[in-house]
């Protein structure tokens, strides 16, 4: 007969057991936090991934806006070099333009004043004609004088000086050629200008009141452009009195350190007040078809502004008009850049 148990034995069997049951039951509830925490994890890693992708994504369409940003930038610069191309083009053809206009002007003017400036040489040549004469008859009577007959050749030689200037600045006015920038006494245009007019003046009975500033007015600009602008003024004015009783033109210089003003006034009719809104308009005229080309006073204007100046004028019915020009004044050196 096989013995029994002691039961002190089994209750420290069975509280053994218990106590192996309830450290599995810890690890059990351990392992189960522990995969609630992994899957948690794994959750998140899956969130993380799905955001990951969602900036790859947003990545790929930024690059590919940035790729299409970029072709569309190198068109519009493309574009834009192709329009400053042609502006520049354009541009160049407007100057050019101006450069043509402005030599039209100046033949316009030369053709006007060809018969001034034949009268004017006419007196120099019929005195050359004269001295030349004088030396020959002493040289055929025989009565030889050095003294005298120096003083006829000296005589005749000066007229042929007077000739040649007068020759010569008619060439320099009228040659087309590059518009230099230099520093311009503005009197002296003005008194070169007035030689080219006077003939053409004094056979019209008018007369040239003269107000120049002692002072010596220096602008930087073109003579030859300058004096264009002048002579076109004294043409208007000698127009503008053509049926005047009273027939006199006035210039006037004068400066305040910082600008020239020169005004040019004539006592004829004056300018309605209609055509003085318009009278620096390319091609407007008021004269008979056939007298006038309308381009005088447009170039003028145009000058003028090239110049960094104004022009104005003011007129009154029956007062005459007067014509105002503004030029900075500068004590700078020319820089070398053309004009037009």
């Amino acid at each position: 007969m096989a013995a029994e148990p002691d039961p002190g034995s089994l209750h420290e069997e069975v509280a053994r057991l218990k106590a192996r049951v309830e450290k599995g039951e810890e690890r059990r509830r351990a392992l189960v936090h522990i995969m609630g925490d992994l899957n948690e994890s794994n959750r998140r890693l899956a969130d993380q991934r799905k955001a990951m992708l969602h900036i790859l994504k947003d990545s790929h369409r930024s690059n590919q806006r940035l790729g299409d940003s970029r072709k569309a930038m190198i068109h519009i610069m493309g574009d834009l070099r192709e329009t400053t191309q042609e502006m520049e083009r354009r541009e160049q053809e407007l100057r050019d333009k101006q450069e043509q206009l402005v030599q039209a002007g100046k033949l316009a003017t030369l053709g006007e004043l060809t018969t001034g400036v034949a009268h004017e040489l006419n007196n120099p040549l019929n005195n050359i004609g004269l001295f030349i004469g004088n030396a020959t008859d002493q040289l055929r009577l025989g009565l030889l004088d050095p003294k005298r007959l120096e003083h006829e050749l000296e005589k005749a030689l000066e007229q042929v000086r007077k000739a040649t200037a007068i020759i010569s600045h008619l060439r320099t006015f009228g040659r087309a050629a590059p518009v230099s920038v230099e520093r311009v006494d503005v009197d002296e245009v003005i008194e070169r200008s007035l030689s080219l007019m006077q003939e053409q003046l004094r056979l019209r009975g008018i007369e040239i009141e003269l107000d120049l500033c002692v002072e010596e007015l220096i602008v930087l600009g073109n003579a030859i452009q300058l004096e264009q602008v002048f002579i076109n003024l004294l043409t208007n004015a000698r127009d503008a009195l053509e049926e005047s009783p009273q027939k006199t033109i006035r210039i006037a210089t004068e400066s305040d350190g910082v600008e020239i003003r020169i005004a040019f006034a004539d006592t004829g009719s004056g300018i309605a007040p209609e055509v003085e809104q318009r009278i620096f308009d390319p091609f407007f005229t008021t004269k008979e078809v056939g007298t006038g080309t309308g381009l005088g006073l447009s170039i003028t204007y145009s000058i003028v502004k090239e110049h960094g100046g104004e022009i104005t004028i003011s007129s009154e019915p029956g007062g005459g008009a007067r014509f105002l020009i503004a030029l900075p004044v500068s004590d700078e050196e020319p820089v070398e850049e053309p004009l037009l």
